[in-house]
């Protein structure tokens, strides 16, 4: 069972009920923190949405993190969002090569996308180094999304870790095709 409640729609004031238009375990919890959940759901809404950065690219940087985090959660859905943005099956293996120190064939900007997240999840930031090598391939707007992109899913996954947000049975498909390390 989860920590804290989840919120359904009568369980929220009308002005507050437009927070659960994604019927989603991690908003329903959240609305227990009206306010905290407009605040979580602006930033993941630009990121989604108002960001100039490649999207696959986007993705391939979340799913990153959700995989360094073994979120069953994080990884899970981003691997159906991913594929809705362009991730491929084959990206996700050579993420998975990535992460275990292995050849990927991905092309180069995503090997440093992968890379800039690894070393951003385990702190403290993307490296001067792989910084320089991304902006061989970024604009200072982009740098500056993927870094927010990265830094805000590093808060997502202890997020949900700290609340116990479960995977929903939409969702298990994509965690059992792709599991997790144990």
């Amino acid at each position: 069972m989860a920590r804290v409640p989840d919120m359904t729609v009568n369980d929220l004031a009308e002005a507050d009920r437009d927070l659960l238009k994604r019927n989603i375990a991690l908003h329903r919890a959240l609305t227990n923190s009206p306010n905290g959940a407009r605040a979580f759901s602006g930033l993941g809404q630009f990121i989604r949405y108002g960001s100039k950065l490649d999207p696959r690219l986007r993705e391939l940087a979340i799913l990153q993190v959700g995989w360094l985090a073994r979120s069953p959660y994080e990884w899970s859905h981003h691997v159906k969002i991913g594929f809705d943005f362009g991730v491929t099956e084959a990206d996700i293996h050579a993420l998975i090569a990535e992460s275990e120190g292995r050849q990927s064939g991905l092309e180069p900007v995503a090997q440093l996308v992968l890379l800039a997240a690894r070393e951003a999840y385990h702190g403290p930031g993307v490296s001067e180094a792989t910084f320089e090598r991304l902006r061989a391939h970024f604009d200072n707007e982009r740098l500056v999304d993927l870094v927010m992109v990265i830094a805000f899913y590093c808060a997502v996954v202890r997020v949900l870790a700290s609340l116990d947000i479960r995977v929903e049975p939409d969702y298990q498909p994509y965690l059992d095709r792709f599991p997790l390390p144990g």
